[in-house]
């Protein structure tokens, strides 16, 4: 794994904390391009206090309203173009985060997995449990096969009925491997790295 990009089945499902777990599994820098909303403390903020020694570049995109990024670059005049978002430089391992799923707006014409496609990166897709959690992972599955877009890892983030999970499985191809990461209810480094150290074992 050299570069990964992280999304989810919808909002609040995790992805920050299965990115730093990831990040800090990997040893990667981490990138997010477009962060809507919360700049005093920003997913990267997060990522830095959660991880070790991590290179965090910056965001190509920074919006002050905490809302959908096609709506808050519309109130700052801003318009997101698929050619402003550029690789940051590093001869490290990168993590990727996206804003929300995969449908998630960028502008009234550019969804948030054109931005995959633009970057061509294999993806990690976070699964959260709750009513729904099926219908939309497997939407979001089907997006991925749609663009021809690989989907390198799904991952479990906390705990599972054992019939949800199976369907969802049941989805994916062969070659996606599976992460399971625990609820981790406080980030912190300490359980952030208890993590990423269980994830040693699963040989990712």
């Amino acid at each position: 794994m050299n570069q990964i990009f992280i999304t989810g089945i919808g909002t609040e499902v995790g992805k920050t904390v299965c990115s730093a777990v990831l990040t800090q599994y990997f040893k990667a820098d981490y990138w997010k391009p477009v962060q809507s909303g919360d700049l005093d403390y920003t997913d990267s903020h997060k990522i830095e206090s959660w991880t070790e020694n991590t290179v965090c570049h910056p965001e190509i995109y920074r919006l002050q309203l905490a809302a959908s990024p096609h709506q808050s670059a519309r109130q700052e005049n801003i318009e997101i173009s698929l050619d402003q978002f550029q690789f940051p430089k590093t001869d490290n391992k990168l993590i990727v985060e996206g804003a929300g799923g995969l449908m998630v707006p960028l502008s009234d014409e550019i969804f948030m997995i054109d931005l995959i496609e633009r970057l061509n990166l294999p993806v990690a897709l976070v699964v959260r449990n709750y009513l729904g959690c099926i219908n939309h992972s497997l939407l979001s599955i089907m997006a991925l096969k749609q663009r021809k877009l690989k989907l390198e890892y799904l991952i479990f983030n906390g705990a599972f009925p054992p019939d949800t999970e199976r369907v969802i499985c049941n989805f994916i191809k062969r070659e996606t491997r599976i992460i399971h990461i625990p609820e981790i209810d406080q980030p912190t480094k300490v359980s952030i790295k208890a993590a990423a150290e269980q994830l040693t074992k699963t040989n990712l």
